[in-house]
């Protein structure tokens, strides 16, 4: 299904906090701190002529967020840098002085951040990323996973050295308990959603995001014609855009938001004229994507940003996933989760329609940008669905 944004909103300005938070300065702020992450590298973008080819396209880059910062997805990004950022705040406050990137390291802001415990509910990769953030930091976190998170993802979080603390419900269940939690234990909140008085901080995990289309826009000088790129509460959407409106300008290009179709909260909000949940739904094989509220924060953005917002089937996700990993004439193999060939599902399902292409002009010059926001997250799903062994995959694309 494909929504055209008819909003009243389009096409308006962002507001000046957005633009301070997510515009031309944003990714600089970012890498300024990530560069203290020993791990931290650009990621690849990798072009596929051969499948643009075959959709009639005339290009398609895909960003591969699999291997960045040894996290599996492009989370890293965000939680861990909206965690320096706290750190790095809490210090100054105590010590009563400007603290610069480069003083992270010293003891006496170590000191400070041995008595922190950071917080966030996640589905999986967000709290990968404040895991590892605290950790970097000497700091401790403390992560509440619903009942939908596997085993395999669990693991990864814990050894990071986080605590991890399961919650009945789904995953809004379990940002409204880690909420609760943190409130009364006066632990700071990391939530990749916002709500009512509580925008600092997701703006600053958003913030994190830009630093990847950094590299992108530094790898490849001319801007994409057509983004399609996933959302669950539309924090990387809505930053992804966001910066491209302030970089671009009237060559701003075609925003795609895509959602699974059992947790279409943004498409449904577009559909209603104002943001707000949906109900809860039969779980999706998208379960990083499985989110029923936007982000009040991202919906004010795509709001005025994005060209139009979509969704995707359960098959068409796995589908994608298969086609990453098996290749054509040459094109490289990617390996995707099954949230992060999102973008692809949602641009095969458009090239294959002719209405749908004259919808989002997807005409044979496009120059499509997608986003592969996690890797092989757990192994043994991506196994299932590809019938193929991730690591295994990985290291014939490297030889």
């Amino acid at each position: 299904m494909i929504l055209l944004n008819e909003l009243p909103e389009k096409n308006r300005s962002i507001s000046e906090m957005d633009r301070l938070m997510l515009g031309r300065e944003a990714p600089g702020q970012v890498l300024s701190y990530l560069r203290l992450c020993p791990d931290y590298a650009p990621t690849p973008l990798f072009r596929l002529p051969a499948l643009a080819a075959a959709l009639g396209i005339g290009g398609l880059r895909i960003k591969d967020e699999g291997a960045r910062l040894g996290l599996g997805s492009f989370k890293a990004l965000g939680g861990a840098y909206a965690v320096i950022r706290i750190i790095a705040e809490m210090a100054e406050r105590a010590l009563g002085r400007p603290i610069d990137p480069a003083m992270l390291t010293a003891p006496e802001v170590r000191a400070i951040a041995a008595g922190v415990t950071v917080g966030c509910a996640t589905d999986g990769n967000h709290g990968r990323s404040v895991a590892a953030g605290a950790r970097l930091m000497g700091a401790r976190a403390v992560i509440f996973l619903h009942r939908g998170v596997s085993a395999e993802r669990e693991a990864a979080i814990a050894a990071l050295g986080a605590t991890t603390v399961r919650v009945e419900g789904n995953y809004d269940d379990s940002v409204a308990h880690a909420l609760r939690v943190c409130s009364e234990r006066g632990w700071p909140v990391v939530s990749d959603t916002s709500w009512p008085g509580y925008e600092a901080t997701p703006l600053r995990v958003m913030q994190g995001y830009t630093a990847m289309l950094r590299e992108v826009l530094d790898a490849a000088p001319v801007p994409p014609s057509h983004v399609f790129i996933q959302a669950g509460v539309g924090g990387v959407a809505a930053a992804i855009a966001a910066h491209l409106s302030e970089v671009c300008g009237d060559a701003m290009p075609r925003i795609v938001v895509v959602e699974p179709e059992r947790a279409a909260c943004l498409l449904e909000s577009a559909r209603r004229g104002k943001v707000g949940p949906i109900p809860h739904g039969e779980p999706t094989l998208m379960a990083m994507l499985e989110c029923y509220e936007p982000s009040p924060v991202a919906w004010r953005i795509l709001a005025r940003t994005a060209h139009a917002f979509m969704t995707v089937g359960e098959e068409d996700a796995a589908a994608a996933m298969r086609r990453l990993a098996r290749p054509i004439d040459g094109d490289p193999a990617i390996v995707a989760g099954e949230s992060g060939g999102v973008g692809l599902a949602a641009l095969l399902s458009v090239a294959d329609d002719a209405e749908a292409r004259r919808l989002l002009d997807l005409g044979p010059d496009a120059e499509v940008l997608l986003f592969n926001t996690e890797g092989a997250t757990d192994p043994g799903i991506y196994r299932s669905i590809t019938g193929i062994e991730p690591d295994a995959l990985l290291a014939a694309a490297r030889s």
